[in-house]
């Protein structure tokens, strides 16, 4: 199975250290997480080299690590596999090798009080056109969440 990478960015009318914010946060995260997953959440302290859990409300999901933060600026993640039933760690299976290595990133750019997010995440070619979807609407919800606040 092939990896397609998508690609998006949105203009935010929020400064980098909101939006960063939206990203990252427990209960903001879980409201624009949602268009990929209802009740999807993380267990991570986004700190580079940590290990990082994205679960949704089935308890399963990936499993990866953060491998580069720029505070505000820019965030890596790489995926190491999958979390399967009952919250077990998968980076042996067939599925698994899979998304090994796939990186998804955030960068964040602020021009007088406007921020560029540009993403980038890693998807199995079968995946590529629904999370595209997924991820037009994640913006969407992440704009609306920096600039109301």
């Amino acid at each position: 199975m092939s990896i397609k990478v998508i690609e998006k960015n949105i203009f935010i009318n929020a400064p980098k250290e909101k939006v960063w914010e939206i990203l990252f946060t427990d209960s903001s995260y879980r409201i624009w997480a949602a268009e990929f997953s209802p009740g999807s959440y993380f267990e991570t302290d986004w700190q580079q080299g940590s290990k990082a859990l994205f679960k949704g409300s089935d308890g399963m999901g990936l499993v990866g690590h953060i491998s580069e933060v720029l505070p505000n600026q820019f965030l890596s993640i790489q995926y190491d596999g999958l979390i399967g039933t009952n919250g077990v760690e998968d980076v042996e299976s067939e599925g698994a090798q899979v998304y090994k290595g796939v990186l998804e990133t955030y960068t964040l750019v602020e021009i007088e009080g406007v921020t560029e997010l540009d993403i980038t995440s890693g998807m199995p070619e079968e995946y590529f056109e629904m999370m595209t979807d997924a991820w037009d609407k994640a913006l969407q919800k992440i704009k609306t969440l920096a600039e109301q606040q």
